[in-house]
């Protein structure tokens, strides 16, 4: 049990204002595991949070989705989970009752919730969550169950276009996700080219995530990537970047008959040429959060170290910092990859 009638919490009150708050524990409902936070990430969701460019969102809200943490208490009923056990958390709260949730497709609930979006999330000490929504972590380290929500986001639309052995893919961006594709794509063998404008972020997602190809974007990407491919370019292409105009400019990456596939979010309207989607029969798909299939992939290949965990995360921080620090991992100049926040040891 937590010993403290009082836990600390950080809540974003606006965009660029974070502060650091008290209050009760949450009580645990019928349901409900108690859970101890251990290690918060911070995702681009957060950073698009914090400056104010998140869709769907709403102040004040206590951010977080990338979560570690242990059990404190279980129900009495429960036979999945004890106190003292690791867990990853799939921070999606599906209602179960919908069209999609009835197919299968929990990540795209007609009444999603999601923690540090729509609901608070776990930059606080306590969090109180559905046991339906745990997974057992006890053979990860508290940084590999962190880094799990990123890496299923990528092995979610990996999934999605069906991208296996021999293919060629393009990747447009080097944040998290981005590089979470780039070698889950290189564990079912693809060839990978990615293309970024930092040449720092393509020079890791080459020595450190084994794409095959990197381009910075400033130098006649697309001619580039048909000469890589011997004119037959790539069978498909991931935005990772959310930018409108990098979104826009992705289908010319793609062969025809190929499939374009839309990870990152961007908040507005994009523009194509629809004789250009047409002539290339374009299968134009987006691919948002992940399922419960896609979290146990991911924690497959960390269980086999598959996945290079120390390159990915590039800083860890005392969750203290996050008042300090926040404004400059969100800047577009920072190199750093994957932050995360250590709430306890």
């Amino acid at each position: 049990m937590f010993d403290s009638d009082v836990m600390k919490y950080i809540s974003c009150e606006n965009p660029n204002q974070f502060k650091s708050k008290t209050g009760s524990p949450p009580e645990r409902i019928n349901g409900n595991a108690l859970l101890k936070v251990k290690r918060v990430g911070i995702c681009g969701t957060d950073l698009h949070a914090f400056k104010g460019n998140q869709p769907f969102f709403n102040y004040p809200r206590i951010l977080g989705h990338e979560l570690a943490t242990e059990i404190l208490e279980t129900g009495e009923g429960s036979n999945d989970f004890k106190a003292g056990d690791q867990v990853v958390i799939i921070p999606y709260i599906n209602c179960q009752q919908c069209v999609a949730c009835k197919a299968g497709k929990t990540n795209c609930c007609e009444r999603l919730a999601v923690l540090g979006v729509h609901v608070d999330g776990g930059m606080q000490e306590i969090i109180s969550l559905p046991e339906r929504l745990l997974l057992p972590a006890n053979d990860l380290s508290l940084d590999e169950i962190a880094i799990v929500e990123p890496l299923s986001i990528g092995a979610h639309a990996l999934r999605r276009a069906r991208v296996s052995k021999g293919d060629t893919i393009v990747v447009i961006g080097c944040g998290p996700i981005g590089m979470g594709l780039v070698q889950l794509a290189k564990y079912y063998g693809a060839t990978v080219i990615v293309v970024d404008l930092n040449d720092f972020r393509l020079k890791v997602a080459q020595e450190k995530f084994g794409a095959d190809k990197v381009i910075n974007a400033q130098h006649e990407p697309v001619a580039q990537v048909r000469e890589f491919t011997n004119g037959e370019m790539a069978k498909v292409v991931f935005d990772a970047t959310g930018s409108k105009r990098a979104i826009e400019s992705g289908v010319d990456y793609m062969q025809h008959g190929g499939t374009f596939v839309l990870v990152g979010l961007f908040k507005g309207e994009l523009n194509f040429q629809h004789p250009v989607l047409h002539a290339k029969e374009t299968t134009l798909m987006s691919s948002r959060n992940a399922t419960k299939e896609d979290f146990q992939f991911v924690m497959k290949v960390l269980k086999e170290k598959k996945f290079n965990t120390e390159a990915y995360i590039t800083r860890r921080a005392g969750y203290e910092a996050i008042l300090t620090e926040f404004d400059r991992w969100s800047s577009p100049d920072s190199n750093e990859i994957k932050v995360v926040t250590i709430w306890e040891q």
